[in-house]
């Protein structure tokens, strides 16, 4: 929820996406929330289980802890300083695969304009993120992954 104080200019938006490249939901946070937040991740995967992409930065044993009780694998890259793991084929696909959902901030940001660099008030920034969230909806061809020759899906 955006406080009905001053916007600030980095407010974020985080998104649940599905692999064909729907938007499932999404969650706003003030700019000087981190992404990483528990909090955050608790309500970003509520009705959500089985496989979470993310990159290096979520990448921690509490977001572990509350993620796979439910029922959800994170898998992310390794950072640099730590040691090889083994990790299944279809993982390793699916972090290539990765780039898609930079494709899709791409889209929301150029095409759909998501990103506003001054909103004079919080009604018009709620109005221009959902216009441009629903706008993003009716694009006839959204980025996905194409995982039918690479991973069989049962």
């Amino acid at each position: 929820m955006i406080k009905q104080t001053k916007l600030k200019q980095r407010d974020g938006i985080l998104c649940k996406i599905s692999i064909k490249g729907e938007i499932l939901s999404f969650y706003l946070t003030p700019g000087n929330v981190d992404d990483r937040n528990l909090d955050v991740i608790k309500n970003l995967t509520k009705d959500l289980f089985g496989k979470l992409l993310g990159d290096r930065g979520y990448l921690s044993q509490k977001i572990s802890d509350i993620l796979y009780p439910k029922g959800i694998h994170l898998i992310t890259k390794l950072r640099k300083n730590m040691k090889n793991k083994l990790m299944l084929m279809e993982d390793k696909i699916l972090l290539r695969k990765r780039a898609v959902i930079e494709t899709i901030n791409d889209h929301l940001k150029n095409i759909c304009q998501i990103e506003h660099s001054r909103h004079r008030s919080v009604s018009n920034f709620m109005v221009n993120t959902v216009s441009g969230l629903i706008a993003y909806s009716f694009l006839p061809k959204k980025p996905s992954l194409k995982l039918d020759k690479y991973v069989a899906i049962a």
